[in-house]
């Protein structure tokens, strides 16, 4: 039997399709599905980027216990040497993506898509094309965002018409959920269109742990480097009188504080509350006390070069394009995925 195909696309970067695909995989396979995974387009503007991809791709063959069989490296890195080199002679990849596709061993394989449906255009392999090539059901994932979702929605099927099998709507503030599910999903049932999954928001899947702050902060750990996999919730500044801060700490919960290092009042008002990470930000070393303390409560503390305002730009940053590379997410994601996706409706109209 030639392989099924079901391709994974977003219109935007960082809506949630690695963490769909290691939600939905997981019920698949307890269905005894035998899957496969593929990026035919590496997204990688910049060279760390690629090594990202190869990341991913680890991550969920891992994940997944895919063998090598069942996994394939992107056909194609969306970087600048391949666009230039593509202008000046024209390859035939669309030929390559069938090849590509069949070699993957799998009754389904997940193939993810680009960060939007157009990227892949230049080389005939925008999600449309890809979709149209290989005859793959499309997903849609989407980030709830009250004005944006339903055009979004509409341009996908539009673009990927009876191929688009359902769409799952991400990150939903719980107070919309009622919404949803009682005008807008049957305003696209109206359309043709199935919302398959509801994720309501989750605080962990939000969170990013430390260990990616001072990777993209490139800090230096002053103590407790074995608590890196503590989860952050939330950015704090700590620049205001002690007072206030303390009251303000009293309200957050697993946090990152961002503090100078010469402000011992508020670092340590930081650590006896929910703080999972001091950042210090000034050129003098913290003090020996503050060290002991966070080393008694096992809170690590990062020391950056940057200014305050560039260390909260980094953070928040991080905090938008957070990756699925802790079990714990993944985790949560699948028992997310478990309570609030149709499966059965899916492999139904896959034609399982």
């Amino acid at each position: 039997m030639s392989n099924k195909y079901l391709f994974i696309a977003s219109s935007e970067p960082y809506t949630g399709k690695s963490a769909t695909i290691l939600g939905i995989a997981h019920q698949l396979q307890n269905k005894g599905i035998k899957l496969g995974y593929g990026k035919p387009i590496g997204t990688c503007f910049n060279p760390l980027d690629s090594l990202r991809d190869e990341q991913d791709l680890q991550f969920i063959s891992q994940t997944l216990n895919l063998s090598e069989s069942q996994v394939k490296s992107p056909l194609l890195l969306l970087d600048e040497k391949t666009i230039i080199e593509y202008i000046e002679k024209e390859h035939n990849y669309q030929d390559e993506l069938v090849e590509y596709c069949a070699s993957i061993d799998a009754d389904l394989v997940l193939l993810e898509g680009a960060g939007n449906l157009i990227q892949g255009n230049l080389f005939h392999l925008c999600a449309p094309e890809i979709t149209a090539k290989i005859d793959a059901s499309a997903l849609l994932v989407v980030k709830y965002e009250p004005l944006l979702i339903i055009d979004q929605i509409l341009e996908a099927k539009q673009v990927f018409q009876d191929r688009l099998i359902g769409v799952l709507i991400n990150s939903i503030p719980h107070q919309q959920l009622d919404i949803l599910e009682n005008t807008i999903k049957p305003f696209f049932q109206s359309k043709d269109i199935e919302i398959l999954g509801m994720l309501p928001t989750d605080r962990l899947l939000q969170s990013v742990s430390v260990r990616e702050l001072v990777s993209q902060l490139k800090a230096k750990v002053l103590c407790r480097e074995d608590r890196l996999d503590l989860m952050v919730e939330s950015l704090t500044v700590g620049a205001m009188n002690v007072n206030s801060a303390l009251e303000y700490f009293r309200q957050r919960q697993n946090m990152a504080v961002i503090t100078g290092s010469d402000r011992t009042d508020l670092q340590l008002a930081a650590l006896e509350s929910s703080t999972n990470c001091l950042i210090l930000t000034g050129h003098t070393p913290p003090q020996q006390l503050i060290l002991a303390r966070a080393e008694d409560l096992e809170i690590p503390i990062l020391k950056v070069d940057f200014d305050t305002l560039t260390t909260v730009e980094i953070v928040d940053r991080a905090f938008g394009t957070v990756r699925l590379h802790e079990t714990i997410k993944v985790e949560c994601v699948q028992n997310l995925i478990e309570e609030h996706f149709n499966i059965d409706l899916l492999l139904k109209k896959l034609d399982f």
